[in-house]
């Protein structure tokens, strides 16, 4: 049953990857309809167009959010997008169904309490599509080359070159004698190793491309110690830095700040979140590897080091990531760090 309603409608939706749930409410929190759809952009649209005009729309970031958000923004709508951790709580009800997720999360937004995630533009989409799935083949290669190791391992055949899948290494697995199925093996990794490698080329000329022309790469790229790799992970990741208004909150983001926890007196600070982008920490500590001696980030984690021994080497890189994410913030927002432009005009 559909209550007549002239104001501006909010509507919360419980998104699935076959079938969604569409609760539209008032204002003030009166339920005005439920439905159940098909996935499809035609239905979204026909369902979206029953809140009127500019409704304040809700869905989680969950699997395959892409297209819904872009039905209902061409629609008109105004999309706002869950955070799957702020809603975790959901789970704990004593009666959770679709119904329930949807009318909640319209209740957190028509209350201004919905924990919301970035809905990214088109070209930032684009970008992280290519540099997550470079990322993802990557790993897949190495898992490969692990493979190749562990036959020679198990047949006892030491490895000569320090790596069999360079210029000479690559030749050198070919020449050996294996027994089968082993030799089967080694050849046909070998071959997919080729191909992996032909598509990690091609999907970085590609980036390179998309790449060519933005300011915050440029800014970036001239950080000391990161590589065109990990500066691609990092501008894809971050998109829009404007939306966060200090460094603090873009490390808070990226999950490099200690967990907080607070009763009364009692105050205990724990390791880093590691909320947020996985890939991103990857590029940062990735990038702190390679800072040339001398550099004060190499200073601030060999100073850690010194202090706090040897075992302390991994707090060491993350206060040193999380230093870097800050002129990270700087570089992309305001073209270049300051800082570090005048201690190179004190040097110089």
């Amino acid at each position: 049953m559909t209550e007549a309603y002239d104001g501006r409608e909010v509507v919360g939706i419980d998104l699935h990857r076959r079938r969604s749930v569409l609760v539209r409410m008032t204002g003030d929190g009166r339920k005005l309809e439920t439905a159940r759809i098909t996935n499809s952009p035609a239905e979204l649209r026909r369902q979206i167009a029953r809140a009127g005009k500019s409704p304040r729309v809700v869905l989680e970031a969950t699997y395959g959010w892409y297209w819904a958000a872009d039905t209902l923004a061409a629609a008109g709508a105004e999309v706002h997008l869950a955070h799957p951790l702020g809603v975790k709580g959901f789970a704990y009800r004593r009666v959770k169904n679709d119904e329930r997720d949807a009318a909640d999360l319209a209740d957190l937004l028509r209350m201004g309490r919905l924990p919301e995630a970035w809905v990214a533009p088109h070209q930032v989409r684009e970008l992280r599509e290519l540099t997550r799935y470079r990322h993802k083949l990557v790993r897949i290669r190495t898992s490969v080359k692990d493979q190749v190791h562990a036959i020679l391992a198990k047949l006892g055949i030491p490895v000569t070159c320090t790596d069999i899948f360079g210029v000479w290494g690559s030749a050198w697995p070919g020449e050996l004698v294996l027994p089968q199925p082993y030799a089967g093996k080694v050849a046909s990794l070998r071959k997919v190793c080729a191909v992996l490698a032909d598509e990690i080329a091609l999907l970085e000329t590609a980036i390179a491309g998309l790449l060519e022309d933005h300011p915050g790469y440029q800014a970036v790229r001239a950080l000391p110690g990161i590589g065109p790799v990990p500066v691609a992970v990092i501008v894809a990741e971050i998109g829009d830095v404007t939306r966060f208004p200090r460094p603090a909150e873009l490390c808070s983001w990226a999950g490099l700040t200690p967990r907080h926890r607070e009763s009364d007196v009692k105050v205990s600070r724990g390791h880093i979140t590691k909320q947020g982008s996985r890939v991103l920490r990857w590029a940062l500590i990735e990038a702190i590897q390679h800072v040339p001696a001398g550099h004060p980030l190499r200073e601030r984690k060999d100073d850690i080091i010194a202090r706090r021994g040897v075992q302390a080497r991994n707090i060491a890189k993350v206060a040193a990531a999380r230093q870097l994410l800050t002129w990270v913030f700087y570089a992309m927002r305001d073209g270049q760090v300051r800082s570090l432009a005048a201690a190179a005009r004190q040097a110089a």
